[in-house]
């Protein structure tokens, strides 16, 4: 059996400001229209993160635009969500943040047999120079495939 995922929205800023070490999914807590404003893929996780504070996981900075019908139903667009995990696995996460320059950032977020998911993803900053780096394998590897398809 095929597993139906509807993907919403992606973090493309992530993998090119982060070394991406462990990803885990994770359901979200919501509240009425924000699952009707999930569906019309009104959201913005770009500049979103997690913390973990007194054994719960809550999510920072995801936006997710008022529902148009909602009128007095509507939520704060920026409010904090809670992240639903077992306990096993928020202890792993304690243990793999606590470490030096690693954080918890959403990679994307999705549809799976209708229930709202989010994979996070324990990553590391990357510095300005890793990035040259990688922008230069691009353009090498970009190159080569422009070279080779002229063949």
């Amino acid at each position: 059996m095929v597993e139906e995922i509807k993907i919403i929205t992606h973090n493309r800023k992530a993998r090119h400001d982060y070394f991406i070490e462990d990803t885990i999914e994770a359901g979200i807590a919501l509240q009425g229209t924000e699952v009707k404003s999930l569906r019309l893929g009104k959201v913005n996780i770009s500049d979103s993160f997690a913390r973990i504070k007194d054994g719960e996981v809550f999510l920072h900075g995801m936006h997710i635009s008022p529902y148009e019908q909602g009128n007095r139903f509507n939520h704060d667009p920026l409010r904090v969500r809670k992240l639903l995990l077992h306990k096993r696995e928020i202890n792993r996460l304690v243990g793999r943040t606590q470490e030096q320059g690693y954080t918890l950032i959403p990679l994307r977020l999705y549809f799976k047999r209708g229930k709202c998911k989010i994979e996070l993803a324990v990553a590391k900053g990357k510095r300005k120079y890793d990035k040259r780096d990688a922008i230069a394998k691009k353009d090498a590897a970009r190159r080569i495939e422009r070279a080779l398809s002229k063949r």
